[in-house]
């Protein structure tokens, strides 16, 4: 049985996945298997990697299922105790596997470790060193557009971005699999966030690297489809993970950051359809989605509140 499972969602993403594929083949650690999850594509990418890579265990879904459910369907379908979710536009290097591997078994409290992910386009710069989530509601990649020179320490961050993630499964079997519902984007700060509910712990580790495009399977930055879904899935989130104590205690600042991304979608054209994300996740069920809490773990909503403080100036400092 190999140490590792890795599984990578695809979408169309036909030109990406030779990079992809064949940077793991280049691995240091050698203990994984690599599972390549189709959201029917229609590209031919399931052909091309059966016969390229013929190594690679193909699940063919019939329809675009969206992220959560197709990295859910890769980690039930996985014998490995960790289970590596890589984006299918990234690539990685040498010691991926094996650091994460290595990070994750030096936390044992650890639900999952990140990559310092680097930008494809720029290797100068941060795509990403670890998620973090402020009292506004905003979520934000920690050193984005910063130089690769920066976080070079292994810390901990509120959540890991499953772009490139390295997940304990029994941990996933017991706090829950990704949330279906969210079809695709704020999924893995969700989880990470129901992580830490849980009392675990979310890590970066700088000696992990994978070189990531960014918007590989929806395209660009902002388009409609991502504006609703991610406005949609923010509140669906706070719903889910916030108890009403704590959403009336950060209303002021939750409302302040939701105007201001309003107004900012507005400009681009894209107001409509961030106010209608909004309303459809105010409209989302959470029955049975919230993390019931005894008396003396209800401190846990205690310290990641002075957290989401932290992060609101850690945004802009």
């Amino acid at each position: 049985m190999a140490k590792v499972s890795v599984v990578i969602p695809n979408f169309n993403g036909k030109k990406y996945l030779e990079g992809a594929l064949k940077s793991l083949t280049d691995q240091s650690f050698t203990d994984f298997e690599t599972i390549l999850v189709d959201n029917g594509s229609d590209d031919g990418s399931i052909a091309y990697v059966k016969s390229a890579f013929p190594q690679v265990r193909v699940i063919a879904l019939p329809e675009n299922t969206g992220f959560s459910k197709a990295v859910n369907q890769g980690i039930q379908a996985s014998d490995a105790p960790y289970v590596l979710l890589l984006n299918n536009d990234t690539e990685a290097a040498p010691g991926l596997v094996g650091e994460l591997l290595s990070a994750i078994r030096r936390h044992p409290k650890a639900f999952a470790c990140q990559a310092k992910m680097i930008r494809m386009q720029d290797k100068s710069t941060l795509d990403g060193a670890g998620d973090l989530y402020g009292a506004s509601g905003w979520a934000f990649a920690r050193g984005k557009g910063k130089s690769i020179e920066r976080y070079n320490k292994e810390d901990q961050v509120f959540s890991c971005c499953a772009g490139a993630a390295l997940y304990r499964k029994e941990l996933l079997f017991k706090i829950g699999l990704f949330d279906e519902e969210h079809f695709a984007y704020l999924e893995d700060i969700d989880i990470g966030y129901r992580a830490r509910l849980y009392g675990y712990e979310n890590w970066y580790v700088p000696t992990a690297v994978v070189f990531h495009l960014g918007s590989g399977t929806s395209g660009s930055r902002y388009n409609r489809f991502k504006v609703r879904y991610s406005s949609r899935n923010n509140i669906f989130m706070l719903r889910k993970n916030m108890p009403l104590w704590q959403r009336v205690l950060n209303l002021p600042l939750l409302a302040a950051g939701f105007g201001i991304k309003y107004l900012y979608f507005a400009r681009k054209g894209f107001g409509r359809e961030y106010a209608a994300g909004i309303k459809n996740g105010m409209e989302l069920s959470t029955e049975g989605k919230k993390v019931r809490l005894s008396g003396r773990q209800t401190l846990r909503y205690a310290g990641i509140q002075l957290e989401l403080w932290k992060n609101l100036f850690r945004m802009f400092w």
